[in-house]
């Protein structure tokens, strides 16, 4: 396996670092510790990492089994544009995410968990970067008359409120947010990056393994911990309980979800060869994975409160509790983790705005479903402009001021505090452009 490590021109290497400074502070701590928790794995480098071996011919789509695209100007320019629109996109998820784990990175009762998301974050940093060299690798003059410099500072100047995807624009609450979503919304990241992989795009389809790489280790950080928790929840430990897991959860889920894409669209990504299935598909298989994910948990659970009982055992019991209500062995439902309905508390795809309930009930009057939606949601989201803002938007949509559709290009969309970033304004200065604004970019 032949991988080509490379790093940025020095002056966008040098900006992603002011970057770093700014919103990863952490980072050189995590390098002095990276041996003490980390030392079986190679020391982190800021830099792309490209597989050249991959797969040289278009695995999916209407060009199946011609050569992959080595540039963009091979391309059509709504091709063009549709791949650019993706790239941009997922840079501003890997900065965005780092973000939002900054907020509350210090409130880990667990050294190693925080130390675990420490390094996803700084991994996320470089997934960002990787993103950014593809920007400026290659000539995307086909699909934007913008500069590499200008997509760079757009990207690098986003802050919380103004990145491209909403999952990114909600605030974190405490350190149970850093890892639901690292299990939750990560997961989401394996999907989507597994698509990449097979990118008709040869370059972006040899970023993706070991992005790909990284992200299983993501994912550990949030499933590892919430193991943990489940198990000492159920010796009554007061820290993190499964009612809490429960409330963050369904925080999470349905913007995951929504992360995909409306459920009717995905076509064009096929018919273009850049990936291999449509949002519902992948949608579903992630939704089908999520709740084997909180299986296990409930089955830890289980065992951990009654350690004599076998699997098949646990098993039987989980589901007496889970589809039948039953209180067994003093396990009742309260206390297992239950999979929201995929229609639950959305704002974006074919269910936005349509007041269907945790288990799939249906309501009419819009303050009774928020009340449904509060019980379901930790009170210091709840209490946030984040919920807000949606609570205003379902009014708006049921009293026939706006439609759904139009009430998702709306949120979330959070004034930016201040002007561009300053590490990205470092970018324009050398390459010798007068700064500028960059107006707030609402989420779509």
């Amino acid at each position: 396996m032949s991988v080509r490590a490379t790093e940025l021109p020095k002056p966008y290497h040098q900006a992603v670092e002011r970057w770093r400074d700014t919103y990863l502070p952490d980072y050189d701590l995590l390098i002095e510790q990276w041996d003490r928790f980390f030392p079986r794995d190679r020391p982190f480098r800021l830099c792309a990492y490209r597989e050249c071996d991959s797969c040289a011919k278009i695995e999916c789509g209407e060009r199946k089994g011609e050569e992959k695209y080595v540039q963009v100007g091979e391309m059509g320019s709504d091709q063009a544009g549709h791949l650019l629109n993706a790239v941009r996109a997922q840079a501003s998820t890997e900065f965005g995410s780092i973000q939002q784990h900054q907020l509350t990175l210090s409130r880990a009762q667990d050294e190693q968990d925080q130390f675990w998301i420490l390094r996803m974050m700084a991994e996320e940093l470089r997934h960002g970067y990787q993103m950014l060299h593809l920007l400026l690798d290659d000539d995307w003059s086909a699909a934007t008359q913008r500069s590499g410099a200008d997509m760079v500072e757009e990207i690098l100047s986003m802050r919380t409120g103004s990145h491209l995807l909403g999952t990114f624009n909600i605030d974190f609450d405490s350190f149970v947010d850093n890892v639901v979503f690292c299990a939750m919304i990560d997961r989401v990241g394996k999907y989507q990056l597994s698509m990449q992989k097979v990118s008709a795009y040869k370059p972006m389809a040899e970023s993706m393994p070991e992005m790909l790489r990284e992200e299983a280790f993501h994912l550990a950080a949030g499933v590892l911990p919430m193991r943990r928790w489940a198990e000492q929840a159920a010796k009554d430990s007061v820290y993190v309980t499964m009612a809490m897991m429960q409330k963050v959860t369904n925080k999470w889920l349905p913007r995951a979800l929504e992360m995909f894409g409306h459920e009717q669209g995905g076509a064009t990504n096929l018919r273009y060869g850049f990936k291999p299935m449509v949002n519902a598909e992948a949608q579903q298989a992630y939704y089908r994975e999520v709740g084997r994910v909180l299986q296990d948990l409930n089955l830890r659970f289980i065992r951990s409160r009654v350690p004599e009982l076998s699997h098949g055992e646990a098993v039987a019991l989980c589901r007496r509790v889970a589809q039948d209500g039953e209180v067994v062995r003093g396990i009742g439902p309260e206390h297992l983790l239950r999979q929201p309905h995929s229609e639950f508390f959305r704002r974006r795809g074919e269910p936005a705005f349509s007041m269907v309930g945790f288990a799939g009930e249906t309501f009419d009057e819009p303050e009774t479903y928020l009340r449904h939606v509060l019980s379901h949601l930790p009170e210091t989201y709840a209490a946030g402009r984040d919920f807000k803002g949606y609570a205003t938007l379902l009014h708006q949509v049921h009293s026939g001021q706006l439609e759904a559709q139009e009430a998702a290009r709306k949120t979330p969309n959070l004034s930016r505090v201040g002007g561009v970033c300053p590490c990205s304004r470092a970018v324009r200065w050398v390459a010798g452009v007068e700064s500028e604004t960059v107006t707030s970019i609402g989420a779509c």
